[in-house]
């Protein structure tokens, strides 16, 4: 039996040495990292950059880099005038009569003489009420009245014969004074029975109702046909004066000694109603009484103001704003409020002059650029701005005819506006603003009243976002629509 040859194991000495290099390791994890670090990197410099730009916007100076000549600007003009001081307030129209008629007879109603809505005066007729069953009480107590009327008649005559006979001595004394006490008894019975006709012509009255006050009617709250019972809650009509009518209002108590004051020397203070958006005008009235308590919980006190209301456009129960009139201040210079800016706590305009700015003055603003005044005189030279954006932020040859007004050689000037060709050909500017500090007053329609400017001055209306000391200014019917401004509504100039 034969057996098969075992595999031949090669001695130690010509075998291969172990290997002792490691396995590759993988890179891939590590381009990996590189593109997520790359990735936070930029969108890092995206917000560092976002962010740099809102505080460029914030400050203006993207805008006004952006403008290349004279702004276009509406001027406006101060005025000498008078200005009132109003207390406003919001108020409910109230009428002085409402009146809420109610049955005071039991019957069925036959006839509603009015109309939904109809005007009527005092007397009319508005509904009826069946009155045969008062007309039949009043009847009977007519004829009671006239069976003791007879009677009284009887005995005063019986009277008037025993008298004759008691001087005769004809009858004795009793009989003499019961005849005096019988017609004194009939007296008064017929003076009961004229009460109970008097009644029952009261009862018959009601059932004809008519209006107590001159007004306006509701709508109809009850059909003919229908029942109503006396002194009932359920309202058949409600009439409403319109003619004259009130309005309503509180005063805080802060304000309640100028309003007395005045009202003690016998002033008659103007209240206006203006709807609720303050747009339109309703009525004018006078100030008519205030409240005799100030109420503890809220500081204020309820006034009451009259107008005639003769276009009825003041409705009963109408929210209104009103506006009273306690002062009036006179000779005052008065601007219109949107020309007033604020920085900070100072308030300023920019008053319109004739000619072109001023670099020099201009330049003093800047933040130090390498030319703040431009390359030649004031009328050839860079234009205002110059220092302010620096001679880096335009570039010194990034407009052709930069280096003067009238249109000098190309790249000489820096600054923000250029000149001659910012200017579109070259000519000078007719009109540049000046910053004025001014101290402001009473705000009264738009007006405000100021100090620190004289009256019929110009001054700008619009572009406040693009104007800053001596900008050179065009006069425009349409101004530069302003990007940014305060929460008063006004532009903040830096």
């Amino acid at each position: 039996m034969s057996t098969q040859p075992s595999a031949s194991i090669a001695p130690p000495d010509h075998q291969l040495p172990e290997s002792t290099t490691p396995p590759p390791k993988k890179r891939r994890h590590r381009w990996i990292w590189a593109v997520v670090l790359i990735a936070f990197g930029l969108l890092f410099y995206w917000v560092i950059a976002q962010h740099q730009k809102s505080q460029q916007a914030a400050m203006g100076g993207g805008r006004r880099g952006m403008v290349t000549g004279p702004v276009p600007v509406v001027p406006a003009t101060s005025k000498t005038g008078s200005l009132g001081i109003y207390l406003n307030a919001i108020g409910t129209v109230t009428p002085v009569y409402t009146d809420w008629i109610t049955a005071q007879v039991t019957g069925v109603i036959t006839e509603v003489h009015y109309r939904e809505g109809q005007l009527v005066k005092k007397g009319d007729p508005l509904i009826d009420i069946d009155p045969r069953a008062y007309a039949a009480q009043l009847a009977q107590a007519q004829g009671a009245l006239e069976r003791d009327q007879n009677l009284l008649a009887e005995a005063q005559m019986d009277l008037t014969r025993y008298q004759q006979a008691w001087a005769k001595n004809a009858i004795p004394r009793q009989t003499l004074e019961d005849q005096e006490k019988l017609v004194l008894q009939d007296q008064g019975t017929v003076k009961n029975d004229e009460g109970t006709v008097q009644y029952d012509q009261v009862q018959l009255a009601y059932c004809h109702i008519t209006s107590p006050i001159t007004g306006r009617v509701g709508l109809r709250l009850m059909d003919p046909g229908n029942l109503v019972t006396a002194n009932s809650t359920t309202t058949l009509v409600v009439v409403t004066q319109m003619q004259p009518i009130t309005v309503i209002f509180t005063l805080a108590e802060d304000n309640l000694g100028q309003v007395l004051a005045q009202m003690h020397k016998g002033a008659k203070l103007s209240v206006e109603a203006w709807d609720r958006s303050n747009a339109n005008q309703i009525a004018t009235g006078k100030l008519l009484t205030v409240d005799n308590q100030i109420d503890t919980t809220t500081g204020t006190v309820k006034v009451r103001s009259q107008f005639q209301n003769a276009d009825g456009a003041l409705f009963p129960n109408e929210f209104v704003n009103a506006r009273l009139l306690v002062n009036t201040l006179e000779n005052q210079i008065l601007v219109p409020s949107s020309a007033i800016q604020h920085n900070g706590d100072t308030a300023f305009v920019y008053l319109i002059k004739p000619g072109p700015g001023n670099p020099n003055a201009a330049s003093s603003q800047g933040s130090g650029g390498s030319s703040q005044t431009g390359s030649g005189s004031p009328n050839g030279g860079a234009s205002q701005g110059g220092g302010s954006q620096g001679s880096g932020s335009q570039g010194s040859g990034s407009r052709k005819g930069g280096g003067s007004r009238s249109g000098g050689a190309q790249g000489g000037g820096s600054g923000q506006s250029g000149s001659a060709g910012a200017n579109g050909g070259g000519g000078k500017a007719q009109y540049h603003v000046v910053m004025q500090t001014v101290k402001t007053g009473a705000t009264d329609n738009g007006w405000t009243a100021v100090q620190g400017i004289a009256s019929g001055v110009m001054v700008a209306n619009s572009s406040f976002d693009k104007l800053q000391d001596q900008s050179d200014i065009t006069i425009s019917k349409v101004g530069i629509p302003d990007t940014q401004t305060s929460i008063s509504g006004e532009s903040n100039a830096p």
